[in-house]
């Protein structure tokens, strides 16, 4: 590991309180403070500058080891035999740049159609009828960050975390917009959100049951799922969670129908 005081804008990093285990990008700098961003897991954070120490991925191989997880989460190919398959769309609507294109590339190796709206958790209630209108989505994924704050209140303390009641409300909206679960598929929360409160409002899948933080890819798997599942059979809800990174402790959902329509011939 580094130990370089020299830290700037761009340098990945680890910390030192929290064992190196998790990789940070820096992304601004102030008062000797360090405001941060996880490069594979939906959080930010900030730091004082001492207790930061320069990321070197030679040297520390296994921090946040992300093979197994990528290798498990290939995108799918569907078999083109004799039938012809039409998946369904998505709608990504997240607040990290990054992060959604990561999602946006992840939809595009596996031929989904998908388009991104970057904007912040606080506009997504008042703008999401809109674009649920424009685009006519079968999968409609809410995400960006969030954070659960213990001294703010407990668990069930919607006022207790970041961003949840954004999410919440704009689950809400896409609920008044479309009732049924099975017509609009709702993939909402971000790291620790209020899961239960999002399932009450309409989620299809909520993070976090357990309020532990997840994966960039972590909406997108789902998605990705819910879209290249048939439409006529109840999904494979505990082997879809098990996809993503950490599980039915990072996202919980109901049973439903996936979005696939299959015909033939081709």
């Amino acid at each position: 590991m580094g130990d370089s005081m020299n830290f700037k804008v761009g340098d990945l990093v680890t910390r030192n309180s929290h064992n190196h285990d998790m990789i940070f990008v820096i992304t601004r700098i102030e008062d000797n403070v360090c405001y941060l961003k996880g490069v594979n897991i939906r959080l930010c954070a900030d730091s004082p500058l001492d207790d930061l120490v320069i990321f070197n991925k030679e040297e520390e191989d296994d921090i946040e080891n992300e093979e197994p997880f990528l290798k498990r989460i290939k995108p799918e190919l569907l078999d083109r035999n004799d039938y012809f398959y039409l998946p369904g769309k998505i709608l990504h609507i997240d607040s990290d740049k990054e992060y959604l294109n990561r999602c946006l590339k992840y939809y595009e190796e596996t031929s989904i159609w998908a388009v991104g709206i970057l904007d912040e958790e606080k506009n997504m209630a008042s703008k999401i009828h809109d674009w649920l209108e424009e685009y006519n989505p079968n999968i409609v994924v809410i995400t960006g960050h969030d954070a659960y704050y213990k001294k703010k209140g407990n668990v069930s303390d919607l006022a207790a975390y970041k961003n949840s009641t954004f999410y919440v409300n704009a689950v809400r909206e896409a609920r008044k917009y479309e009732k049924s679960h099975e017509k609009l598929i709702v993939i909402a929360g971000g790291c620790q959100s209020d899961y239960e409160e999002l399932i009450r409002a309409g989620a299809n899948f909520a993070s976090s049951p357990k309020r532990v933080n997840i994966h960039a890819l972590d909406p997108a798997i789902i998605a990705t799922k819910m879209s290249l599942s048939d439409i006529t059979q109840d999904i494979d809800l505990k082997g879809i969670l098990d996809q993503t990174k950490y599980g039915p402790k990072g996202i919980g959902g109901i049973k439903t129908k996936g979005t696939m329509y299959v015909g033939y011939p081709r």
